[in-house]
């Protein structure tokens, strides 16, 4: 797709990022950088007040409360909007505009970050699901910004060790499939014990060892 953008060709732009909290959404600001763009602000879709988890097919909420940590973290502004929408339209590799569907709260949050900055760009930490890349594309197009995925279809063992390689201290805060379980909660994926073990289960089971099947969830993540 034309307005999803892999490589560093359209020069330096204004960014917006996209962060759950989780390692994706971080990593893939870290490849902004190094491609000179400039990361203006963050912004965040948290579950209402009073939920810690919600049945959402387009965004991480576990681990929401440590956004406004990471933030500061990055010494960046932070535009936080609460989700209000569930998931309507479920077609996978396509997206129309829905109301009450949870992408519109999406297109609420970009409103309110282009009446507050000027960005050019949305940094996006997809690198698997169809559903997500084009759901954020079309609400990206609506509002004539750019899609910067540079995780996209990258082989997730690179990923998890460029990850690594580079200082990203993700916690795990969620475990959801065969081998992983209550006693990897907390780990770092700079525990060397746990790389290991994620990437024996990709080899032995097929897991995808960055959580892309939902196998795990992390939050906290800032690189060093």
């Amino acid at each position: 797709n034309t307005d999803s953008a892999c490589v560093a060709s359209t020069g330096s732009m204004r960014v917006v990022g996209l962060v759950s909290g989780g390692k994706d959404s971080i990593w893939n600001l870290h490849y902004c950088h190094y491609f000179q763009h400039e990361v203006l602000c963050l912004a965040h879709l948290a579950p209402p007040e009073g939920v810690q988890e919600m049945d959402s097919y387009m965004y991480q909420t576990v681990g929401s409360e440590l956004v406004n940590s990471i933030a500061e973290a990055m010494e960046l502004p932070l535009v936080r909007r609460n989700i209000t929408g569930a998931p309507k339209n479920l077609e996978n590799g396509s997206y129309v505009p829905q109301e009450g569907d949870e992408v519109e709260d999406l297109f609420l949050l970009l409103q309110q970050v282009l009446q507050a900055f000027p960005v050019d760009a949305v940094s996006c930490g997809a690198i698997l699901s169809d559903y997500q890349r084009c759901r954020v594309e079309n609400v990206c197009s609506r509002l004539g910004l750019k899609v910067f995925a540079f995780l996209w279809r990258q082989e997730q063992p690179l990923l998890l060790n460029q990850m690594i390689a580079g200082g990203l201290d993700a916690r795990i805060v969620k475990v959801a499939c065969m081998g992983l379980d209550q006693r990897h909660i907390g780990k770092s994926i700079l525990d060397n014990s746990f790389a290991a073990h994620v990437m024996q289960l990709g080899k032995k089971w097929g897991v995808h060892v960055c959580g892309e099947g939902g196998e795990y969830e992390s939050a906290g993540a800032v690189w060093s």
